[in-house]
């Protein structure tokens, strides 16, 4: 939002040097579209010492000294449809891949409230509602879907979407469904406080082009998006706007391109933001093999965009692409705002890319000496000017969620009346409002009775808190068509949360019970100089993890714990140790009279990054008396894991099933797993594992593909919003029966299970190897994308890998 006259003050005379128009500029000087050009290719240090001190100015007159923001939010692709064929984007779909993916056409209102329901319980206040620009022109399937649901347009549908949520949780809408008309414009206000669409470039040439990334997508004309985002500023609308660095565009381009914008926002005071976003190249697309941009050149553009725009704008950048270690770069560009981050869902459009823990960009951003705040969908300057540039029908909403500077309250959002519709019982966007009661209250309802399977698991997606311990058992007897529904579920729930990516990471095991000090005498064990060996293998074949467990012999001093850590480092410096379970960390902690926060301080010394948290099978005292009696005590599991947590170790988490156990105990060792999780905060996935042998059904004559289908997707829906990715055992259960559980709500494979070409035999489940090439044909054979993850789920390096089949 400008702020003050926009005249320029005096300019400094043509040829001057860099260093002159910098200090005009931090004088408020705005310029010119050849003096940005030149700025653009000006030194770094320059560029950041002059934008910093501008974003410095303009939060301590906005009365939020050293505050960056962010919005926590909720990712939406209400349709993955889209007219348009843009060189650089996974987004979007074809109907006959839709077909392929068993993926509708657009979300139904049911699987949108499923996920925004989640959003809500974490205390997200933006549900971003994404899509492909008006689809049902090109494809007659969108037309067919929009008719049979009675919506004249996809904008129709994004209006009835946006009143839904904000009805029904609270939550508000950042709308984003590309170019729209002013009537369209007009229709989404009274529903959607802020908007959005990206200028891109203004570069004619890659529009007009063949070959280049805009040909063919009419909604990409530079001059329409100006269009839009100028009818934006008339309608009175917070709209957030900027540019992609990196799709092929000039320099030139660049500067034109943020001046373009800041004439717009000259005109009406309506860019809320300014995002500045490098280019990252995606497989499966025409640009899969274009370099990302270039880091400096980006650094670049972001300075010069808070040069152009100067102290008063928001400067944004998505902080998932980019690596963690330049966000204080980007800080010292001059930026001032993160943008939306989910605590539950992926980015859709940029799958590869997981959003930062936002714990995580607190710390990174309290690193560079400010402090990190939550804002809402429109930025605190225009919530205070509600009056302006909010629709009357949302300022209550907006008030719910705003503290009294603006910025977002700490409160859970909550659901209220929807908006009165319009005279003759049309609401706005078409449709009738008895409709869309309806369809509130059929998904809403407590049940009673027997809701049916189906109903009971879309109840599970959107609600699981909801459901009693019938319910949830009911949900894991199922079978046949009824599983199918419950699978079906799982699955949409998979797909809206953490996305279509199926991901692996590449590790090897080291069984920390063959360790023998004084040298290895047989099969399975290794001293200190071995796993240095060890480990450096693993690191050659691309390994970015060593997983280490088990007890250590009594007769092994418990400080080998630690030296094994230490040596594992020195084979491998950058590798990800994954070390101990609770029942080795309580050895640890007694033998070597440490006590358990004691041990775990060492080990984290040592070098020890996540643990596992395996060593149990199901909480029960009962089932671990009778299949598991030398495991640790289950109270005693509890504290490990969760001292281990507060520690600041992440851990995995599991459930052996198969074998003793009920029904009713499989639903209380998820529910006290999601008890543990909102305390903690530390499971980054979990594991359902068939017990080895172990092959019990719950149901008389269910086979054993479908008990597993069944499991796999009741974990997904008991631990939704809870516990986010859900791991698909393979060694226990094959490949073929793995991509069908893939189908059922897991999304991530465990690890390689690199044996490694030095004493193989001293790792766990040896012999069982899953190469990437393997996997990738896995996860292609469900037309869903591959990606290597790190222990953590951060995005792993490809700079090596194996060719094994």
């Amino acid at each position: 939002m400008s702020t003050g006259s926009v005249a320029p003050r005096v300019a400094p005379a043509r040829g001057v040097s860099i260093d002159d128009l910098l200090a005009a500029i931090s004088v408020g000087y705005r310029p010119d579209v050849d003096e940005t050009e030149a700025l653009l290719a000006a030194p770094l240090p320059a560029l950041f010492r002059v934008a910093s001190a501008l974003r410095d100015e303009g939060l301590d007159r906005a009365g939020r000294p050293r505050v960056i923001t962010y919005s926590r939010k909720v990712f939406v692709p209400l349709t993955t449809l889209c007219r348009d064929r843009c060189h650089y984007c996974i987004f979007v779909d074809t109907p006959g891949q839709l077909a392929l993916l068993r993926k509708p056409a657009y979300m139904s209102p049911e699987q949108v409230l499923a996920v925004v329901r989640q959003g809500q319980a974490l205390g997200c206040k933006e549900a971003l509602l994404t899509l492909g620009d008006r689809p049902e022109e090109r494809w007659p399937e969108a037309r067919a879907w929009l008719d049979e649901h009675g919506f004249a347009s996809t904008i129709d549908y994004v209006a009835h979407v946006a009143r839904l949520i904000t009805a029904e949780t609270g939550m508000l809408v950042h709308a984003n469904p590309g170019v729209m008309h002013p009537d369209e414009l007009a229709a989404l206000r009274p529903v959607s406080p802020s908007m959005g669409m990206m200028l891109e470039t203004t570069s004619r040439r890659l529009y007009e082009e063949p070959g280049q990334v805009h040909f063919g997508s009419p909604d990409k004309d530079p001059a329409l998006r100006l269009s839009v985002i100028d009818d934006a500023g008339a309608a009175g609308i917070p709209f957030t706007t900027g540019i992609l660095v990196g799709i092929g565009e000039t320099v030139r381009d660049r500067a034109e391109s943020l001046v373009a914008l800041r004439d717009s926002d000259d005109r009406h005071g309506h860019v809320q933001e300014v995002i500045v976003q490098n280019f990252r190249a995606k497989p499966r697309t025409a640009m899969q093999g274009a370099p990302d941009a270039d880091m400096h050149e980006y650094l670049a553009t972001v300075a010069v965009a808070r040069l152009v725009f100067g102290s008063d704008m928001r400067i944004q950048v998505p902080p998932n692409l980019s690596d963690p270690r330049e966000l204080g770069l980007l800080i010292e560009a001059g930026i001032d705002d993160w943008g939306g981050v989910s605590p539950l869902t992926a980015d859709h459009v940029n799958p590869e890319r997981p959003w930062p823990q936002i714990d995580d960009l607190a710390a990174q951003t309290a690193a560079s000496g400010y402090v990190l705040r939550e804002r809402l969908t429109a930025h605190p300057e225009y919530v205070a000017a509600a009056d302006r540039w909010i629709d009357p029908a949302l300022h209550a909403p907006v008030r719910a969620l705003a503290d009294a500077t603006g910025l977002a309250a700490d409160v859970i959002p909550r659901g209220r009346v929807a908006p009165t519709p319009e005279p003759g019982g049309e609401s706005a966007e078409g449709g009738s409002a008895d409709a869309e009661a309806s369809s509130v209250h059929v998904l809403s309802s407590p049940g009673g009775g027997d809701p049916g399977v189906k109903r009971l698991a879309e109840r599970a997606a959107s609600t699981p808190l909801d459901l009693d311990d019938d319910d949830w058992v009911r949900l894991l007897r199922a079978t046949g068509g009824e599983l199918d529904d419950l699978a079906a579920a799982a699955d949409d729930a998979r797909r809206y949360t953490v996305g279509e990516p199926v991901t692996l990471v590449r590790n090897r095991n080291l069984t920390s019970t063959g360790f023998r000090r004084g040298g290895r005498t047989g099969a399975g064990e290794f001293d200190l100089d071995d796993a240095v060996t060890i480990a450096a293998d693993a690191a050659d074949l691309g390994a970015t993890e060593i997983c280490i467990q088990g007890s250590l012999l009594p007769t092994e001093d418990p400080s080998a714990y630690l030296d094994l850590v230490r040596a594992v480092k020195r084979g491998a410096p950058g590798i990800h140790v994954h070390a101990y379970r609770p029942a080795d960390v309580r050895d640890l902690a007694d033998r070597g009279g440490l006590g358990l926060e004691g041990a775990l301080a060492a080990m984290r010394d040592a070098g020890v990054d996540t643990v596992p948290g395996t060593g149990v099978k199901i909480l029960s005292e009962r089932v671990r008396a009778l299949v598991a009696p030398g495991d640790l005590e289950i109270d005693r599991w509890v504290e490990g894991i969760t001292v281990a947590h507060r520690a600041g170790f992440r851990s995995t988490s599991v459930l052996f099933y198969g074998h003793v156990e009920t029904a009713e105990e499989r639903i209380a060792h998820l529910r006290r797993l999601r008890e543990i999780q909102a305390e903690t905060g530390g499971f980054a996935e979990f594991v359902p594992i068939p017990l080895p042998g172990g092959d019990v059904a719950l149901v008389d004559g269910r086979s054993p593909l479908d008990e597993h289908r069944a499991m796999v997707a009741v974990s997904r829906l008991a631990l939704s919003g809870s516990i986010s990715h859900v791991q698909i055992p393979w060694t226990r259960v094959g490949r073929e029966t793995t991509a069908v559980l893939l189908r059922s709500g897991g999304d991530d494979l465990g690890g390689t299970l690199y044996d490694g070409r030095v004493l193989p035999d001293t790792g766990i489940e040896q012999g069982l190897e899953l190469p990437v090439p393997a996997a990738e044909r896995l996860a292609r054979s469900l037309m869903r994308p591959f990606r290597l993850r790190t222990t953590d789920y951060r995005v792993a390096s490809r700079s090596t890998g194996d060719a094994r089949v």
